[in-house]
């Protein structure tokens, strides 16, 4: 392993809006080939990394249900969509010689492992990538507290967010100016300020097992990396010892 790693064994969230490149919905190959890289060159150092993909890109189920759908059932449309990122996801890695498991929540023998968590933990000491994929496998909870999860189930050193920007903002630096960037926050700071990082469950699970959330910006080339090492420009979100 790397002397340089910060963490060695990290889950990587990675919204499914973060696969559309320019597009304005659905998968863009390179976006994904370049994710991809980035997660090869991590691997190479030696880190133990997995991944939890969202399904935005190409079904959200909170608008679904907000426009009159049955909110169990698009929940369950929702996890159907990270299992064509995964697989996604899961092909570009292994285009470039990176072994990879999906393991689904939801069991579908055909394409994924279900999830197991020795299993994973096992897949990951042998140098293996592990996409999560269908969330949690129940209806009314997020990628984000999926990964959370995953995170605390799979013994993380801390979670990764990777995101259209290089940080946490006090607003959305795209449309406000004057938006300040955090260096270092607290799992309680995000949840008194309402920072739109991940949503409060994801949030007060990472901060009951103390385990820090890193954000910073994946469609920076090799940024993933530099994020690992402590050489990227991001936003540390951990409580004090």
């Amino acid at each position: 392993m790397s002397e340089d790693l910060l963490y060695k064994r990290v889950l990587l969230k990675v919204s499914g809006e973060a696969l559309m490149g320019g597009r304005s919905y659905g998968i863009d190959l390179e976006t994904v080939d370049q994710i991809a890289s980035d997660v090869k060159e991590s691997v190479e150092t030696g880190a133990q990394i997995c991944l939890v993909i969202g399904g935005g890109n190409i079904f959200r189920g909170l608008s679904a249900a907000a426009s009159g759908m049955d909110r169990a059932s698009a929940d369950y449309m929702g996890m159907l969509a990270t299992v064509m990122n995964a697989l996604a996801m899961q092909n570009a890695l292994e285009k470039i010689g990176v072994p990879t498991r999906v393991q689904s929540a939801i069991p579908m023998s055909a394409v994924s492992e279900p999830y197991i968590r020795r299993r994973a933990v096992r897949h990951m000491e042998k140098g293996r990538v592990v996409i999560f994929a269908a969330g949690t496998g129940n209806p009314y909870f997020t990628t984000d507290t999926a990964a959370a999860l995953r995170a605390n189930e799979m013994d993380c050193d801390a979670l990764f967010k990777g995101t259209q920007v290089d940080g946490v903002y006090s607003a959305d630096p795209k449309k406000d100016p004057n938006a300040v960037r955090y260096e270092r926050l607290t799992h309680h700071d995000v949840l008194a300020k309402d920072l739109k990082v991940m949503d409060a469950a994801a949030i007060s699970l990472a901060r009951e097992n103390n385990i820090p959330i890193v954000v910073f910006d994946i469609h920076e080339p090799g940024n993933f990396v530099r994020a690992l090492t402590g050489r990227a420009l991001s936003t540390v979100i951990e409580d004090a010892p």
